[in-house]
């Protein structure tokens, strides 16, 4: 770093670069690092490679984010089709939700025609999982993974390289055009 453009008068003793030097804009070199100075692309091949990979990354990022929602989504199903323990002398839930009075009857023709009384019961308040490992350890993983490559490509974005940046960007476009579909937005 060059230290002759330094402000060392004595208002400045922290020793910060002027403004002119802290500029923020978008360069088009093709030997920028990325992540650490051994990650420098020394040829134009070498600078292709990287912006590859921050694509594939990109695509990863976006298929974490599909695959969480996926996981989600059968942990709800299953949370749903849980079986209920019915203890003897107390009311269950389904005894209990036949005398509320949020349950409306009704019929409902099954799938060979048989009309059946039924009882629509509808919950109000938002209902809160218990704590399962089997649940709550992967969606933590999942969670951390998704912020580690979300840094990773943040600092991607931070060499403020142009094709990296541009790079980053087609990689989120083309995995949300190839698997956004399969997540629940």
């Amino acid at each position: 770093m060059d230290m002759s453009n330094m402000n060392s008068t004595s208002d400045n003793t922290m020793g910060t670069m002027p403004m002119s030097m802290m500029q923020m804009v978008f360069f088009t070199s093709t030997s920028t690092p990325l992540y650490s100075m051994t990650w420098a692309p020394m040829a134009t091949g070498a600078y292709a490679g990287t912006c590859i990979f921050l694509i594939i990354l990109a695509v990863i990022f976006r298929a974490l984010f599909v695959a969480k929602s996926l996981l989600e989504q059968r942990w709800a199903d299953k949370e749903l089709h849980r079986r209920q323990i019915i203890v003897r002398g107390q009311s269950s839930d389904s005894e209990r939700s036949a005398n509320s009075f949020e349950s409306k009857t009704g019929t409902l023709i099954v799938e060979k025609g048989i009309e059946e009384q039924v009882k629509v019961v509808r919950r109000h308040e938002r209902h809160v999982t218990p704590c399962r490992i089997s649940v709550d350890l992967p969606r933590a993983a999942m969670a951390t993974v998704i912020a580690g490559v979300g840094y990773l490509l943040m600092l991607g974005v931070m060499t403020m390289n142009v094709g990296y940046f541009l790079s980053i960007l087609g990689g989120v476009f083309l995995g949300e055009l190839a698997i956004g579909r399969y997540g629940v937005h």
